[in-house]
């Protein structure tokens, strides 16, 4: 098992102690003036990866409501135009530069016509499929938290039709537990279904914890360590033949290792 983390939990010195891969998460990493990719800074944190011999994956600019979210980073997935193809690809070229075979991206925003937004997504992610295939990567298309109904593919059904409507080896699903946790309820009945569903296009973890309900506060989605919500890590167990990164997708180096221990606790 290859524990990894995001980017924001740590330093790369410090967070070499406990994983063994990191998520560089782009719209966090300061490597963008606007929407212009800083060469420089990006030399410097992937001649850092290198020395600290992390395997790697990244996490591609997606939409976000946070106003402390980088603006010109935005990226609807329903809706996308040359600086968001742009932006995309970017974050494909930095995953081949450092190795990393998935690239995590999210669904998008429902729009006004649902199926016309919907239709516009897989049009969207088929482009993009065939452009990882050229980056020798795959993408990780995320399950959204169900408690905004705003996103595309918050159920396993939605997220598992996209892929399958794309029906590319180079876009398959990163399933985030805290998230399905909050689609779910905190129903552990429901999460192992959720799972079970999505299980054979799943190729990602992301692994975080909530209270598995709304709050004002990121519509619930906290990101706590596991462990300190109500999540059931126990599913999975379900995913016997998974060979992927699980990642540790929290804010600091206190909650991976505590995290490493539920989860660990929880296949065993």
């Amino acid at each position: 098992m290859i524990f990894g983390a995001s980017s924001f939990a740590g330093s790369l010195p410090e967070l070499k102690e406990s994983v063994g891969s990191i998520e560089l998460y782009i719209p966090k990493l300061g490597i963008y003036t606007g929407s212009v990719l800083e060469k420089k800074e990006l030399e410097r944190i992937l001649d850092e990866m290198s020395t600290y011999c992390f395997a790697g994956t990244v996490h591609a600019p997606y939409f976000a409501a946070d106003p402390r979210y980088p603006a010109a980073l935005q990226v609807n997935t329903a809706k996308m135009g040359n600086r968001e193809f742009t932006l995309l690809e970017e974050s494909m070229t930095i995953a081949n530069r450092i190795g990393a075979h998935v690239v995590v991206l999210h669904p998008g925003r429902i729009g006004p016509d649902r199926e016309k937004s919907f239709a516009s997504m897989v049009k969207n992610l088929s482009f993009l499929a065939s452009r990882a295939e050229d980056h020798g990567v795959v993408l990780g298309l995320e399950n959204k938290e169900g408690t905004d109904p705003s996103n595309f593919c918050c159920e396993a059904e939605e997220l598992a039709g996209a892929i399958e409507i794309v029906n590319s080896d180079h876009l398959k699903a990163t399933f985030d537990i805290g998230h399905a946790n909050l689609t779910c309820g905190g129903d552990s009945g429901k999460l192992r279904t959720f799972v079970r569903t999505l299980q054979k296009h799943i190729i990602h973890l992301h692994l975080h914890d909530n209270s598995g309900s709304w709050t004002e506060k990121y519509d619930g989605d906290e990101h706590m360590a596991p462990g300190k919500g109500c999540a059931d890590f126990s599913v999975l167990k379900l995913l016997s033949g998974y060979r992927g990164i699980y990642n540790l997708e929290v804010f600091s180096l206190e909650d991976v290792k505590f995290g490493k221990q539920i989860i660990e606790k929880a296949l065993s």
